[in-house]
């Protein structure tokens, strides 16, 4: 099953590490909050995203595999 990134929301609190590791990956809205690039869901193995992912301070930066279902990395 494909799994793919995605950032919760009720955690992000925009310290924009996320797009500082993995601008390719990650964007930030007008208000300072993450997102993931459209087309870059499946980048869950960058190196530049897994880098994302481990200095998030919040770990809002999630990975749902096929059924949807969510989990911290």
């Amino acid at each position: 099953m494909a799994k793919e990134l995605a950032i919760d929301l009720s955690r992000c609190q925009g310290h924009a590490r996320c797009w500082a590791f993995a601008p390719e990956a990650f964007g930030i809205d007008d208000e300072g909050y993450s997102y993931v690039l459209p087309g870059a869901e499946g980048l869950v193995d960058n190196e530049n995203v897994r880098k994302a992912i481990k200095n998030c301070p919040e770990r809002a930066i999630i990975i749902r595999d096929g059924d949807g279902v969510e989990g911290a990395p």
